[in-house]
């Protein structure tokens, strides 16, 4: 079944309008839903842009009664690990308490096919690797529980009411849109790739490297990075998947490619052309050593294989976007 007409929560932020983009180029129609505090209304341009929380029931059923949607991504949610842990209520009430109203009020406007933006947060620190869906769900922050704990209530609410949900756990989503017109913005930026090429152009001061002294090749962690319009593919496909099968699915959303902190310097080095300055730090509590996918169920449930994830294809485009967005275009490599 191809869904048309999809309800994008969360959809100003960085991997929400990826997918906008990515189903408005497959044909499809993007309606955006977003509050806009930490999304970018001039990153919404590929449909229209409803303002609200999705907390508000009222504003979602008002949405959902205008639009019409086949289905809904829910990315709006409260991500930053630290924020959590200092302020968990705020997290549950957003990442859990949010999903609920909207789920409830999907179910009630006759909308029964949702994707939800999960994590590999959730799986803590792996028993084994790589990863795969089967692995005991042991998260160590108080973001993974809140999206743990929201798989479980879709299960629920699922074999109850009849949702058609697809929790896809991802894993560093990273990169930007080849063509360059949206990127990662995030206010503060806690990735490595955007405060890498900071460092490199010497933004900011040296970039805080977290661990050197890992059991790894070269002492730094281990992980998987996806670029953010692969990410985007694989939600148009789980989507038309739930819908056609009336079914639910949990998938490991990663490249299945290893990749060390060092090896992503290095990838920024070679599209800057400068160095990046780092300053040594002690580890961070909670910080696993290796964390990547296994791939083998996403490719088979959906038929997806991630084209644009290899590490320098991922730096590449997020330089190609930063560099313009910071006023460097013009600047040639020193």
């Amino acid at each position: 079944m191809t869904l048309k007409r999809i309800l994008i929560c969360g959809g100003a932020g960085y991997i929400g309008s990826h997918a906008a983009k990515a189903l408005r180029l497959a044909g499809r129609e993007p309606i955006v839903f977003d509050d806009l505090t930490s999304g970018h209304e001039h990153a919404v341009r590929w449909g229209p842009l409803v303002k609200g929380d999705v907390r508000n029931a009222e504003a979602l059923r008002a949405a959902i009664r205008e639009h019409k949607p086949d289905a809904v991504m829910q990315f709006a949610a409260r991500i930053e690990v630290g924020e959590g842990e200092k302020n968990p209520a705020h997290f549950y009430d957003n990442n859990v308490a949010g999903t609920l109203n909207l789920v409830r009020t999907m179910l009630e406007e006759g909308v029964k096919n949702l994707v939800f933006s999960s994590t590999c947060a959730i799986y803590g620190d792996p028993e084994r690797l790589p990863l795969t869906e089967d692995l005991a769900k042991r998260p160590v922050s108080t973001y993974g529980r809140s999206k743990l704990m929201t798989e479980q209530m879709l299960e629920d609410i699922g074999r109850a009411h009849g949702l058609n949900f697809a929790a896809l756990r991802y894993f560093n989503a990273a990169g930007a849109d080849p063509d360059g017109e949206i990127g990662e913005e995030h206010d503060p930026e806690s990735h490595l790739i955007p405060n890498a090429l900071k460092a490199a152009v010497g933004l900011g001061g040296p970039m805080k490297l977290f661990g050197k002294d890992y059991p790894t090749a070269d002492g730094t962690c281990i992980r998987d990075f996806i670029h953010v319009t692969d990410l985007a593919e694989a939600h148009i496909l789980a989507a038309d998947k739930i819908a056609s099968g009336n079914t639910s699915l949990q998938l490991n959303l990663g490249s299945g490619n290893a990749c060390t902190v060092l090896e992503v310097l290095n990838a920024v080095e070679r599209a800057t052309g400068r160095k990046v300055p780092v300053d040594i730090s002690p580890r961070r509590a909670g910080d696993a050593i290796a964390l990547y996918a296994d791939t083998t169920k996403v490719r088979a449930e959906l038929g997806w294989t991630p084209k644009l994830s290899d590490i320098d294809t991922v730096v590449s485009t997020a330089w190609a976007f930063h560099r313009r967005a910071w006023g460097l275009a013009d600047r040639a490599a020193e």
